[in-house]
C-alpha cells in the first residue's frame, strides 16, 4: 500500500493537470468549432430559431475553433475561458436549459462542465506547460 500512496503523491503536479484540461476543453471546442464551420448555414438556422442574430453563428463558431487552438498551446488561456463560459452560459439558457440536467434527456449536463471546466481554467491560468514556455528554452 505504501507503493500506491508515493505512486499517487508524485502525481502532485498542478502545471499537468492544468494542461490536462487546458487540452480536453481546447479539443472539444476545436471539434465544435470546426463541425459549426464547415456546417455555417445549419447553425445560422438553429441561432435564427432561438433569436441569435446570424452574425453571431459565424462568430460562436470561428471563436470555439480558434480559442480552441489558443487554450491548447496556452496563450490567451484566461480570455479563452471567460469566452467559452459566455458561450457555454448561453448555450444552457436558451437551448437546453429547459431540458432538466440530464443528458439523456438533451439537458444541460454537458454544457454546465464546459462552462464549469472553463471557469477552473479563467481561475487558474495556463500553468508552465505552454508553447510561449517551450519557445523561450
Amino acid at each position: 500500500m505504501n507503493k500506491i500512496n508515493r505512486w499517487v503523491e508524485d502525481l502532485d503536479n498542478a502545471d499537468l493537470g492544468k494542461f490536462i484540461l487546458r487540452l480536453a476543453l481546447g479539443i472539444v471546442f476545436i471539434y465544435n468549432g470546426w463541425f459549426k464551420i464547415q456546417n455555417i448555414e445549419m447553425v445560422i438556422t438553429g441561432f435564427g430559431t432561438i433569436g441569435i442574430p446570424e452574425w453571431m453563428a459565424y462568430f460562436v463558431s470561428y471563436a470555439e475553433f480558434i480559442f480552441g487552438i489558443l487554450m491548447i498551446v496556452g496563450y490567451w488561456v484566461r480570455h479563452a475561458g471567460i469566452l467559452f463560459a459566455i458561450i457555454m452560459a448561453v448555450a444552457i439558457y436558451k437551448v437546453t436549459g429547459q431540458n432538466g440536467f440530464s443528458l439523456a434527456t438533451q439537458g444541460y449536463e454537458y454544457n454546465l462542465v464546459l462552462l464549469l471546466m472553463a471557469l477552473a481554467v479563467t481561475t487558474l491560468g495556463a500553468g508552465k506547460y505552454t508553447l510561449a514556455r517551450l519557445i523561450k528554452k
